[in-house]
């Protein structure tokens, strides 16, 4: 059964936000699905998934998405120009603080990016994972001088990586625990970032 996979290995600085993203999450009451709903919720093309945890001076966001939202394919690359377009996505995952632009008044400058999917060689190898159905995941950290007043995060996936239509959020806060969706937007506007916003 799928369960939130902030179990796997990060770096220890990211480990106790995890830890209290991870709790805090089990114990939301929105988060009472069936594991039949999860499971299928696991991969689907176009959808990613954001959770973002405030903890103390770090924000973290841990992201789930089938590699095809990122680079266009499920499987390690194969021809020049699918090598290159993977290390573009790699080199934009890695710049994160052009993707997540969080809230200024919480003064945040981007920490440590872990990136994993076997397809790509990133991270361990993830054996269960099905042939042709290969995923990206990531944990990317801030930190920040006042974390608590962040209310929202400018995100800039949907004109970074045209495959990705949809992002369903869950956020853990000091304000409470929050569940949004973002859609992609229209043509016109689909180069401007999304705002996921929390609080009052």
């Amino acid at each position: 059964m799928k369960q939130i996979r902030l179990r796997r290995r990060i770096s220890s600085g990211l480990a106790s936000a995890s830890a209290l993203f991870a709790a805090a999450l089990l114990a939301a009451p929105f988060l009472s699905l069936s594991a039949h709903a999860q499971q299928q919720h696991a991969h689907v093309h176009g959808q990613l998934k954001l959770d973002v945890a405030i903890d103390g001076p770090t924000v973290v966001i841990d992201m789930e998405s089938p590699l095809d939202n990122i680079v266009g394919f499920e499987r390690a690359p194969k021809t020049a120009a699918e090598k290159k377009t993977a290390e573009d996505a790699i080199a934009q995952l890695r710049a994160a603080d052009k993707l997540f632009v969080i809230d200024p008044a919480a003064n945040c400058k981007l920490g440590p990016v872990d990136l994993r999917s076997s397809a790509l060689g990133l991270g361990n190898l993830d054996p269960n994972e099905p042939a042709g159905h290969a995923d990206l995941d990531a944990t990317f950290s801030f930190n920040c001088t006042n974390a608590a007043a962040a209310r929202f995060i400018d995100v800039n996936l949907f004109a970074a990586f045209k495959g990705t239509r949809q992002i369903d959020s869950q956020i853990a806060s000091a304000q409470g625990q929050f569940k949004r969706q973002l859609k992609r937007p229209a043509a016109a506007q689909a180069a401007q970032p999304v705002r996921l916003g929390w609080g009052k």
